[in-house]
């Protein structure tokens, strides 16, 4: 079984490949780089919280529900154009399944 920190490290490590495939994907729609960002940002402040500290009522897992399919949407808008993006984007949303989030 892994352990949270490890499941940790590979979230962020994914964060980052994520960032970087966006930053060197070409032509990407504005809107969609801007709601990946969005998320990104989201899921950072998610990782980066005090693991004591509770999470918010509304998102007992931590993750909103809906994050999870903008994410999908997401990599299938992606899968044509960008697929490096979007299998970066799908390898994300299994390893945050996997974390519980």
């Amino acid at each position: 079984m892994i352990d949270k920190a490890s499941r940790s490290s590979d979230l962020q490590r994914s964060l980052s490949r994520l960032h970087q495939l966006l930053a060197h994907t070409p032509r990407v729609e504005e809107g969609s780089t801007r709601v990946l960002r969005e998320l990104l940002a989201d899921i950072e402040r998610l990782l980066g919280r005090d693991a004591r500290a509770p999470a918010s009522p509304a998102s007992p897992a931590g993750l909103p529900p809906a994050s999870h399919s903008r994410l999908e949407a997401l990599a299938v808008e992606f899968e044509a154009e960008h697929p490096s993006l979007a299998a970066g984007v799908r390898e994300f949303i299994d390893l945050l399944g996997q974390a519980g989030l």
